[in-house]
């Protein structure tokens, strides 16, 4: 029985109830899919999300007095970001011949097919299955896909021990409904591999009420998660997947001679938020401790159950494990999940210094083969102009069925590649447009990361994957006038607050609020170790280079040797960036780039104004968060550049 701490008087969320009475995530859908209709209503949707797919609206498309636009995203489930020849080819033809002609890679190493037709959803998903791959899973209420460092290194096993746990631990947490066969393959059973015997016996292993014996589900129960999970395997220092993150995150401890002896054990992270709701926010996940290799499974086991009979059902909002983390503290989570574990769970292991990397370029595998990392502007693999990325894959993969790894920063590893191929791939990189130096791609587009947002998804509130070029531009074109052409930091933006492209681990966060209006966050690391804090609440993107000026500038001036720009901000605190950009006056700048006079004003001129006046600008100043000395000097601008037309 779930032992989701409520009172009897309060009510389960509207889902609870659709997910109980799915009949394990077969109704409404099924009947649904048969109708001859254009999309799913109300309850078909949500279940259709448990198998891999969001109901879309295609906003640009929209017009009034007619029906919506109504297309299906599909989501791949590819636990380490591992694709084979096979599903990528497969995934290619779906999305030309039922898709949009381009394929978007996740921050959580999978592929999205958008622009699917509901009449097309079944040839669909029933050709990914049947070519190694799964949707199940990739989103809903459950285990969604399983991250790990994508660097195919054969050489430091302690990355093969991360790829084995991923895949392990995703099929440890994989629905065992069988609704996904009967509804998309008419219930035939198809399976790719052999699933690990330890795996399958740990999933039915009853200690201490961690599984449902007699359920079809025997780790989730009818009503599966609460919320989403998420979950990682990492090495040390690797920081290539965001590992605070997620809601739970391992990290590969190896002995002296390399030798598996367990695993260090975070939990408690995720980025959701909503504007305006201040019981919702960021958070970063806590060391838990270190479980041995033999006891993985029922450690993983012991945490979801702690969330899935203790996360809140009542309010979505505040259903994910960061909550129950946060509400509890630490160490009553430790506890409870010790009850479930049937043993103390041992202290965290010392770990050296995470350090994010991205693999782009030719680098060695450690058996004689090369692996060559792609950087894909914002995870879009399309044929746009001169940079043909969609074909250039497609005739690689074709002609030498290499395997490929998605990142978490949505690029692509090409890997297995012989010594003797690599010409012959660099010149079909070239031929197709594709940057094969990471050194010639400007750090700040290499670093970015954007959501898809407008036109599809339902949750945007203003544009992220189309916007985030432009804006980057306009922000290199500013360092570039200050004199800062050198300079490099992480860039993430989101069209809504619930952060997708995890903007609030950046140093530079943008996060939609409004058509063309963005929260702004400072204060993450490159190294992605650190949240970021918001700073500013409501910034008119036309307004960013006004904005970020001062800003660059007492970073300029004011950072130390070798110190970033998240670090710089979190260093000196908001109040102090806040001071210096209310006191902050440029000179009008040469057009070189190379010469810069940069004046700084020191001495602040006091005016008066009328208390009627002071009071509304006061009231202005605390609405939108900004001095009210800047809001005057604006206003005054715009009078005296008025008087001069």
């Amino acid at each position: 029985m779930v032992k989701t701490p409520t009172s009897p008087t309060q009510k389960f969320s509207k889902l609870e109830t659709i997910k109980e009475n799915s009949k394990y995530l077969r109704e409404p859908l099924l009947s649904q899919l048969a109708e001859d209709t254009t999309h799913l209503d109300g309850e078909g949707i949500q279940i259709l999300k448990f198998h891999g797919s969001y109901q879309q609206d295609n906003r640009d498309n929209r017009v009034k007095g007619q029906e919506k636009d109504y297309q299906f995203m599909l989501r791949t489930r590819n636990p380490g970001g591992f694709v084979p020849p096979e599903l990528y080819l497969t995934l290619d033809g779906l999305s030309s011949e039922y898709g949009n002609n381009t394929l978007r890679v996740t921050t959580r190493q999978g592929f999205q097919v958008h622009g699917i037709l509901k009449k097309n959803l079944k040839t669909a998903i029933s050709s990914i299955i049947r070519n190694m791959g799964s949707t199940l899973g990739a989103c809903g209420d459950l285990n969604r896909n399983v991250m790990a460092p994508p660097a195919p290194f054969k050489n430091r096993i302690e990355y093969t021990y991360a790829w084995e746990y991923a895949d392990k631990i995703a099929d440890l947490l994989k629905p065992q409904t069988g609704a996904y066969y009967e509804i998309w393959l008419d219930g035939e059973k198809f399976v790719s591999g052999e699933e690990d015997p330890e795996v399958k016996a740990a999933r039915i292993t009853n200690k201490n009420q961690t599984i449902f014996p007699d359920k079809e589900e025997p780790i989730y129960g009818e009503r599966y998660m609460p919320r989403k999970f998420k979950c990682s395997v990492t090495v040390p220092g690797d920081n290539s997947i965001d590992v605070y993150t997620h809601d739970l995150s391992l990290v590969v401890i190896t002995d002296d001679r390399g030798d598996l002896l367990g695993f260090n054990v975070l939990a408690g992270g995720g980025l959701g938020r909503t504007h305006r709701k201040e019981e919702t926010f960021a958070r970063v996940s806590d060391p838990i401790g270190y479980v041995e290799k033999d006891d993985v499974y029922d450690l993983v086991k012991a945490i979801v159950a702690t969330q899935r009979d203790y996360g809140d059902r009542v309010d979505r909002r505040h259903a994910r494990m960061k909550y129950l983390i946060n509400d509890w503290g630490v160490d009553k989570f430790r506890a409870t999940v010790e009850g479930y574990f049937g043993k103390q769970i041992e202290p965290f292991k010392d770990l050296p210094e995470w350090k994010y990397q991205d693999y782009l370029g030719w680098h060695e595998q450690g058996d004689g083969k090369l692996f060559f990392g792609i950087s894909v502007e914002n995870g879009r693999v399309k044929d746009e102009g001169s940079f043909r990325l969609k074909t250039c894959l497609k005739t690689i993969i074709e002609r030498f069925r290499l395997p490929i790894r998605l990142t978490a920063n949505h690029n692509i590893i090409l890997y297995e590649i012989e010594p003797l191929e690599q010409e012959a791939i660099e010149e079909i990189l070239l031929e197709h447009g594709i940057v094969t130096n990471p050194e010639q791609i400007d750090p700040l587009v290499r670093y970015s990361m954007a959501c898809p947002a407008l036109p599809t998804c339902g949750l945007a509130i203003t544009e992220s994957e189309r916007a985030i070029p432009a804006i980057i531009e306009r922000i290199r074109a500013l360092l570039n006038k200050l004199g800062m052409e050198k300079e490099q930091f992480v860039i993430r933006m989101t069209g809504c607050p619930n952060g997708c492209a995890r903007p609030y681990m950046a140093e530079l966060g943008f996060v939609g609020s409004a058509p063309k209006t963005y929260q702004i966050w400072l204060g993450g690391t490159p190294d992605q170790t650190k949240l970021a804090q918001p700073y500013e609440e409501k910034l008119q993107i036309d307004d960013l280079e006004t904005f970020l000026e001062p800003i660059f500038v007492y970073f300029k001036h004011s950072k130390t040797k070798e110190e970033s720009f998240g670090e710089f901000c979190s260093r000196v605190g908001f109040e102090a960036i806040r001071e210096f950009t209310s006191n902050y006056k440029p000179e009008k700048y040469q057009n070189s780039t190379k010469s810069k006079s940069i004046r700084v004003r020191k001495n602040q001129h006091r005016v008066g104004v009328p208390d009627e006046l002071f009071a509304r600008l006061k009231q202005m100043s605390n609405e939108q968060g900004r001095p009210m000395n800047q809001i005057l000097a604006e206003a005054l601008e715009a009078y005296f550049d008025r008087e001069i037309k």
